[in-house]
This record gives structure tokens, sequence and C-alpha cells, in this order.
């Protein structure tokens, strides 16, 4: 009579250490952009994206009429955009970082979701700021694909924005001389 319970205990202590193990592997690359951000690792945040799905994504069925040379030097150009332009924005806001919860993580298959709150305790308000991270398996990891807030989708807002009409009016070469001159633009943004 004690084995079948002992068993079905091992069974759910397993079952609980194997869930706490996913939950920790999802939330360690998020943790890892927050914590390198803030901290001015601008370069070490890079490697927590999933920079080549951020590229599928954000260039759409035009991904496929790309080069190989194209579709590098624009994952090589988004990336530093990026960091460029939303760490240092990101970053002010985090000087009044007051805490983050997480959720817990909705893992299927190789992409898992994520929700936070993160509070921020500006010196005339506070504001809490909810989440949604997007993330991928590469390899024995996990990387963000896309962040979500307040119901909006960073990925998609870039495309519909930015990326898309920059495509529709020159196709590849179009974007790529736009971030081109945009990477030159910002030469005196330091990437940390």
């Amino acid at each position: 009579m004690r084995r079948p319970a002992f068993a079905l205990c091992l069974v759910t202590l397993l079952a609980a250490t194997h869930a706490l193990a996913a939950h920790e592997e999802v939330l360690k690359p998020v943790k890892g952009v927050i914590g390198s951000v803030r901290h001015s690792q601008d370069k070490i945040a890079l490697r927590y994206f999933a920079i080549i799905n951020q590229g599928k994504r954000l260039v759409g069925d035009d991904w496929v009429k790309g080069t190989d040379a194209q579709r590098k030097e624009f994952q090589e150009l988004f990336a530093l955009l990026f960091a460029k332009i939303a760490f240092p924005k990101v970053r002010e806001d985090f000087k009044y970082l007051d805490s983050i919860t997480y959720g817990e993580p909705e893992v299927k298959a190789d992409q898992a979701f994520l929700n936070s709150v993160i509070s921020i305790q500006h010196p005339l308000k506070k504001q809490e700021i909810k989440l949604k991270y997007e993330l991928v398996k590469e390899g024995s990891g996990w990387k963000v694909v896309d962040v979500t807030v307040l119901g909006d989708s960073m990925l998609q807002g870039i495309k519909e924005d930015q990326v898309a009409p920059i495509l529709k009016e020159g196709g590849w070469p179009h974007l790529l001389d736009l971030m081109r001159q945009k990477a030159k633009e910002l030469e005196g943004v330091p990437l940390k």
C-alpha cells in the first residue's frame, strides 16, 4: 500500500521539479535582457534576443526574397539600431525600477510566453507596465523574440510602421540603404 503512495509522491515531486526548471529556463533570458540593459551592458543584452526569428517576423514574406548576405546584414543592422534606439529609453525608465513580478510561463514545444508587471516609481507617480514576452527555444536555451507592451507587439509595430512600407517602396536594397544611413546617424551613440 505504501509503494503506490511513494511512487505517486515521487512522480509529483519530479513533475514539480521539471516545472520549476522550465520556469527558470524561460525566465533566464528575460531577466538577462532586463539586467543587461539596466546596467548598460547592451552587447550582452542582444545575446538574449532571437535575431533571426525577429528578422523573419519583421520582413515577413519578403524574407525569402533576400539573399543570404542581405538577411545577415539586416539582422546585424536591426540589432545595432534596436540597441542604440530602444535600450537608452528603457534604461531611463529602469532608473526608477521598483519591482518586477513574473507570471508562470506558458510553454508550447519550442515556444514560450511569459507575463510580467514592472513597477516604475517615478518621482511624480507610480506606474505599472504589463509586458508579455514571446520566447523561442534555440539550442539548449530560450531567446526573446518579441515583447508586447500594453497589448502592442514591439515587432508588429516596427514592421507596420517602418519595415513593410520601406520594402514596398524599394525592396531589400532600399531597406538596407536606409538602415545603413540610420546606423551612420547613430555612430555617436555608444553600444555599451
